[in-house]
């Protein structure tokens, strides 16, 4: 068949192609549209928060700030009994509070191996990246310029917090991740069939028609806003993926294997204990860390133990991604014991430390006002997509293309690769793709079924 007859063999890749973008869209479409809405919502966190949390996170500035100490002192005088602190993000601009992070006295304070030596005897031990203040956390916000207390908040109360959860698992606790995930995953499959579908020779290249209506002019807008937005989507769905559960373990595999891992940081270090010597105090730490440290919002955290750092990093959410870094500092003399930065971080390391904020949508007014179309768009292309299928089925039209026996054996050179990198990547695709796989064999045993029926009544009558 292949070289019979190409224009069959085009025909009959094309109907394999819109018979997976249609199953795609069947599997992804509810998940899709919640993670638009959502995501949309997310993308707006900062005007939100600025009007829900003005109180906690502002100040009018005076004439001095006082030294870190006193707030740090005032946020323990407010924190629950029993909290262990955690970190502390001192006021970066003139008229930002000073946020404490306390934990649950069960927690642990968050630094694997933080402060001691690796045992010898085991495998290397790494420090656990630092993620911000934890979920889990209480924040204590204070005055910098008077250390008065301007308000406690569980950090799962703040809006952003709230938002990422609806938005990744629908409130439903990090089980339901998978929901998300099998969205991002099947849109894949959507955006690539439906490129294929629009690319080679369909004749909808360039705007659609003008005055074209019905189910023709549906087609030309969804054809035509689906590859419009294909960078923007794919740009979306890989950054998504690389944090979702399952595919994101895969992709850190293939980075390890790769060997774009990022830096980790040796839980060897350890502080020098000077004979009659104090550690520094949190103001001398703060300096310490100014000096050393991009001007960029910094998270601070205290020593574990009489041989323990300071340890400092960039707060997430800032939108600077070149100004990330992770600094370790002797916790009596404040020399760095560790430093990484931009210029340590690998190639796909760099990729995901632009890619993540902008998804976020963390890089401001211009990052929001292209996540807002796309989002929109997206959303059109699914109520598109769903208006021409019951046009179709309205008119009495297979609501499915027809299964062609034998297509998947006519399908392109690049199907089969891509197919498998894709599962290979995403493995809640191929967990689901199997009862499609079921299905198409099942329609297509009953076509063949069908034509053979049909040449014997002809070849009867």
């Amino acid at each position: 068949m292949n070289g019979a007859n190409p224009a069959a063999l085009r025909v009959v890749r094309r109907t394999l192609l819109w018979r997976i973008h249609l199953w795609a869209a069947l599997i992804a479409s509810p998940f899709v549209a919640i993670a638009c809405v959502t995501g949309l919502l997310y993308a707006f966190t900062p005007q939100i928060e600025k009007a829900m949390y003005g109180r906690l996170d502002r100040v009018v500035p005076g004439a001095g700030r006082l030294p870190l100490d006193a707030a740090v002192a005032a946020a323990r005088r407010a924190a629950p009994p029993g909290f262990v602190l955690h970190s502390v993000v001192p006021a970066h601009g003139p008229a930002d509070t000073v946020r404490a992070a306390f934990l649950p006295p069960a927690a642990p304070v968050g630094h694997a191996g933080h402060g001691a030596p690796a045992d010898a005897s085991r495998a290397p031990a790494f420090l656990r990246p630092n993620f911000g203040v934890p979920a889990r956390a209480t924040v204590v916000y204070v005055d910098p310029y008077t250390a008065e207390v301007t308000g406690v908040l569980p950090e799962t109360e703040r809006f952003a917090n709230w938002a990422r959860r609806l938005h990744s698992s629908l409130m439903q606790g990090d089980g339901w991740r998978w929901m998300i995930e099998l969205a991002a995953s099947w849109m894949m499959v959507m955006l690539l069939t439906g490129v294929f579908l629009w690319w080679p020779g369909s004749g909808q290249t360039g705007l659609p028609a003008r005055g074209a209506t019905g189910r023709a002019g549906w087609r030309q807008w969804h054809a035509f806003l689906g590859v419009a937005l294909s960078i923007l989507s794919l740009a979306i769905l890989t950054t998504g993926l690389t944090w979702s559960r399952t595919a994101g373990s895969q992709i850190r595999w293939m980075r390890d294997a790769a060997g774009q891992a990022p830096p980790r940081i040796p839980a060897t270090f350890a502080s020098t204990v000077p004979a009659g010597g104090e550690m520094m105090s949190w103001e001398q730490a703060r300096q310490a860390v100014v000096a050393q440290a991009p001007n960029v919002v910094t998270q601070i955290m205290p020593p574990a133990g009489r041989t323990g750092y300071w340890r400092a990093n960039q707060l997430e959410k800032t939108g600077q991604p070149t100004s990330s870094f992770d600094l370790l500092l002797d916790a009596y003399s404040g020399a760095p014991l560790y430093r990484s930065g931009w210029a340590e971080q690998t190639a796909f390391g760099k990729a995901t430390a632009i890619g993540i904020p902008f998804h976020r949508g963390e890089y401001g007014l211009w990052n929001q006002a292209l996540l807002v179309p796309f989002g929109s768009g997206v959303l059109f292309s699914l109520v598109s997509g769903w208006t021409m299928f019951f046009k179709r089925w309205k008119r009495g039209q297979p609501a499915f293309p027809p299964s062609i026996p034998g297509a998947w054996r006519y399908a392109s050179w690049w199907f089969w690769p891509m197919g498998a990198v894709l599962m290979l990547a995403m493995p809640l695709l191929a967990v689901t793709g199997l009862p499609v796989a079921l299905a198409e064999a099942v329609a297509a045993w009953h076509a063949g079924r069908r034509a053979s029926w049909r040449i014997d009544r002809a070849t009867a009558g």
